[in-house]
């Protein structure tokens, strides 16, 4: 019998609770500093998760989860942008 292998946990920045990483969705900020979805998880730039439901991403943008993940303002029209995206992903 082989190991059974760990699967990594991850903070969602708006509910705030610990959740397998497969189940959440990434959010990075490229090297070029745009701001995109990342469904795989695997391209490169800073990243924040959020659970996979509309509810987490309000409270995201309420309480100002992801701004503290990346250590800065976020404009406006990116939360509007992402909203889009997560909409698109029938989310």
């Amino acid at each position: 019998m082989g190991a059974s292998r760990k699967i990594p946990q991850r903070k969602c920045v708006g509910c705030q609770e610990l959740k397998n990483k497969n189940d959440l969705l990434r959010v990075i900020r490229t090297p070029e500093g745009e701001f995109v979805l990342d469904e795989t998880g695997r391209k490169n730039g800073r990243g924040a998760y959020i659970c996979r439901n509309q509810e987490c991403f309000e409270k995201a943008v309420k309480n100002k989860g992801l701004e503290r993940s990346f250590k800065g303002k976020i404009p406006d029209e990116v939360y509007k942008a992402l909203g889009e995206e997560l909409k698109e992903l029938g989310v």
